[in-house]
């Protein structure tokens, strides 16, 4: 009897798992795919995150676009950085100083990018691990690069702090703007140098710093011991692998009813897994999807265009053209608006539109985008141009199979497992004060 049960319980989870493509499962993620993290260092971390001194005009935080009020991003299309106030869908233009321009591309969640897996971050890829480079990874700066960032998590904070519209601050205002305006990025008075300053004059951080990284009281605080920490702080804090996907994988509670049909499809007929495979639900690849581009696109001050090429602005290749990196599902139900210009605040007409690349542009409805107001903003440039979307039409993948109703629903009831309440409300939470004394985004 013992022996039956054994054999019908076996063969109860083989069926479980072969109805959702068992040989497409990925394995369960263990402590060996994510990269260590020092708890000290995750500490000084938390306080720099949350910490307007890092921005041109201190009043703007890693947290003002990746809270985790909004799931690590700020809830709207495409944010409002530099001479914004606010949080989130409430954030609007300060009167006194507004934007320029809206940030050009949706706030990507920071789940999991201390995973051992992540290769290229940012929607066009534009750090990525490349062991042909003497840091390991490949980024704009290429040989300007400074040694001493720990890997392309913590080089991807070099990005905000110097960009005019997310942290920087418009030029002249400040003594960071100015520096990178004149292109005075490493070095002795460069903006990083500039901002590790700051920091450093801080008692507070003087001694967070020399707890984490002893030898700074000799040799003084860089702008990368900064980014190491708060790297650390990011991958400890938005770890995510305690959804009941995860519980699932490692045989603890199976999935069941619409979230098992919804698992079958996605590894199965739906061909979701194609691209988002693994783990983490992502190939690391790019993908050219038929997106809706909105607000000012991708280009240099000098470009009159706003289109947005995606990785093709990387890389230089024509067929990288309109492509982007497929991100992460882990907690997707929570980080929209979602796509690279955030153009849809709906994840079920999502759905629909991402199985049919080529027919994606001619059913968008322009409701479904989250623009808190901005004066000026031409945001429907590219969609009001025949020529522009017919180009990114072209650039489409084929389209998937075209789903039912109850079959996004199925795929909606599977995505949800994908939650994970440990990751959605953080570790370390966010801090009562820092030492700078500034206000904190809550």
């Amino acid at each position: 009897m013992t022996y039956r049960r054994t054999i019908q319980a076996a063969l109860a989870l083989i069926l479980a798992a072969g109805a959702a493509g068992a040989a497409d499962l990925p394995a369960p993620l263990t402590d060996a795919d994510y990269l260590p993290v020092s708890r000290v260092e995750a500490d000084l971390g938390r306080w720099l995150f949350y910490d307007p001194i890092l921005s041109g005009n201190r009043n703007i935080s890693c947290a003002t676009c990746h809270h985790p009020r909004f799931a690590t991003g700020d809830g709207v299309s495409l944010s409002l950085g530099e001479g914004g106030i606010g949080l989130g869908p409430d954030r609007r233009p300060d009167p006194l100083n507004p934007p320029e321009q809206r940030i050009p591309r949706n706030a990507p969640a920071l789940f999991n990018m201390g995973a051992r897996e992540m290769r290229a971050l940012f929607h066009d890829g534009r750090i990525e691990r490349d062991p042909s480079r003497k840091a390991g990874f490949r980024t704009p700066l290429e040989e300007d690069m400074e040694d001493g960032f720990s890997g392309i998590l913590s080089a991807q904070t070099m990005f905000p702090v110097l960009s005019q519209d997310e942290m920087a601050g418009h030029y002249s205002e400040n003594d960071i703007s100015t520096a990178v305006r004149r292109g005075r990025i490493t070095g002795p008075g460069g903006a990083w140098d500039l901002i590790a300053a700051r920091v450093a004059a801080i008692p507070g951080y003087a001694d967070a710093f020399a707890a984490a990284y002893p030898d700074t009281a000799e040799r003084g605080i860089a702008f990368t011991d900064i980014s190491n920490a708060v790297a650390a702080f990011m991958a400890l804090e938005w770890r995510s692998d305690q959804s009941p996907f995860d519980a699932h994988l490692r045989g603890q509670a199976a999935l069941t009813g619409a979230a098992a049909d919804g698992m079958a499809l996605f590894y199965g007929a739906a061909g979701c897994s194609a691209c988002h495979s693994g783990p983490l639900q992502t190939d690391h690849g790019f993908h050219a999807m038929g997106q809706p581009q909105i607000g000012p696109g991708k280009a240099a001050r000098f470009e009159r265009h706003a289109r947005d090429e995606g990785r093709m602005r990387v890389t230089g290749r024509a067929e990288d053209r309109f492509a982007f990196r497929t991100p992460s599902l882990r907690n997707v139900m929570q980080t929209g608006p979602w796509g690279h210009a955030g153009a849809y605040a709906d994840l079920r007409v999502f759905l629909a539109a991402h199985q049919r690349p080529g027919h994606a542009l001619a059913s968008y409805d322009r409701a479904l985008a989250v623009l808190p107001d901005l004066a000026g903003a031409q945001d429907w440039r590219v969609l009001d141009d025949a020529a522009e979307t017919a180009a990114i039409t072209a650039a489409a993948a084929p389209d998937g199979p075209e789903l039912s109703g109850p079959q996004i629903d199925m795929l909606l009831a599977f995505l949800a497992m994908l939650s994970d309440p440990v990751a959605l409300s953080g570790r370390l939470g966010i801090p009562d004060a820092v030492p700078s004394e500034l206000p904190i985004d809550r």
